[in-house]
């Protein structure tokens, strides 16, 4: 038992286990590798030092959002005086499931799990339970579990703000749903908020919902194949796109690229990816939602520090229905960003630098800051 209450010993199953994994996915320890597959960069059984440890499985660090918040988040552990061991996936439900497994037979004090898929990661809680290890759900709920507690953006909302910024553009014609992976709730739940903006104008006849498509794992590639389905279903008769994330956005934009109507017609997007932002500051893309990662991974931190320690969380006062129990959750706002607001929001933040975002624009047309 180590002090904060649980076994630290590694087993021959366990070992057997490391061993057999320690070749798959991405590893990390803390701000080491960037997305690298890494046979050489195991992460390492917990030493019995007293020290905390944070165990981190994420679905996948290839896209440049996931980055941000793996750095953040294991800067602020290390700075309350724990450490953080980090697994990513590739989007694969059997590799998340093994790496999960590692970490928890290396006895991390809290598990912060980013699923891939919702429904198959509620194992992950089951067998992290067994152990006495307590679960955060990160950024995506994971579905009927006995999950501590989950932290997240209003995910509803974010897809109202997309809809919204679309209809503003456009308020009548044949609007194009892209959402992201049929396996992650908050998909659904962004679908869910989307609706709830294009529903009443459906109902009114004034917009027709000609196409609505999921995007397998998010796939920039799956989102293009859809938009070009959708183009070609409708004679390219789309007035507007409404968009899930950044990357679908990149995918949707590249279809409409390729029938000259880029810039033409509205996409939504969400995550303030750089390459997003650069495609707003164009005019190729209308609006992207940010997230402030620093505001989630630094909160995300503090309260898998403090289960650790206290075996609570203070501020989980909302709750969140998984399909099982209601999760004490802690939702942060998300932020509607467009052309307008560039500098005021992701650039005023850091989150990026004015000339990265208006690289391919003329600089006299770059604004003031």
């Amino acid at each position: 038992m180590n002090k904060w209450g649980k076994r630290t010993g590694v087993g021959l199953a366990g070992l057997l286990l490391a061993a057999a994994v320690t070749g798959c996915g991405i590893v990390s320890n803390e701000e080491g590798s960037k997305g690298q597959t890494s046979s050489d960069q195991p992460a390492a059984g917990k030493e019995d030092d007293g020290k905390l440890v944070i165990g981190m499985s994420m679905d996948t660090l290839k896209e440049e959002r996931w980055q941000k918040d793996r750095d953040i988040f294991s800067a602020k552990v290390k700075e309350l005086g724990g450490e953080v061991k980090v697994l990513a996936a590739n989007g694969d439900d059997a590799t998340q499931m093994s790496q999960a497994e590692q970490l928890i037979s290396q006895g991390v004090d809290v598990l912060v799990v980013i699923p891939h898929n919702a429904e198959a990661t509620a194992q992950i809680v089951d067998k992290a339970h067994k152990e006495g290890i307590k679960v955060i759900s990160y950024d995506r709920l994971i579905k009927n579990s006995d999950v501590d507690y989950y932290i997240s953006f209003d995910n509803v909302r974010v897809g109202e703000m997309q809809a919204k910024a679309i209809v503003d553009q456009v308020g009548k014609g044949n609007f194009v749903y892209i959402g992201g992976a049929d396996t992650d709730n908050n998909a659904h739940m962004f679908k869910e908020g989307a609706m709830n903006i294009l529903n009443p104008l459906k109902d009114k006849g004034d917009i027709k919902i000609v196409y609505d498509q999921f995007s397998k794992d998010w796939r920039p590639e799956e989102a293009l194949k859809n938009m070009e389905n959708a183009l070609t279903a409708n004679n390219n008769d789309i007035q507007a796109v409404v968009a899930a994330n950044d990357g679908t956005a990149g995918g949707v934009i590249q279809a409409l690229s390729a029938q000259g109507l880029a810039g033409k017609i509205p996409v939504s997007g969400q995550d303030a990816d750089l390459a997003a932002v650069q495609r707003i500051a164009e005019g190729l893309q209308t609006m992207t939602v940010y997230k402030p990662i620093n505001a989630i991974a630094t909160k995300a931190a503090e309260m898998a520090v403090a289960l650790a320690k206290d075996g609570s969380v203070d501020g989980a006062e909302k709750t969140v229905n998984n399909g099982k129990i209601d999760v004490h959750s802690i939702l942060l706002d998300p932020i509607a960003v467009d052309k307008s607001n560039l500098v005021d929001t992701v650039i005023k933040d850091g989150f990026h630098k004015l000339e990265d975002v208006y690289k391919n624009v003329p600089k006299d047309q770059w604004p003031k800051q």
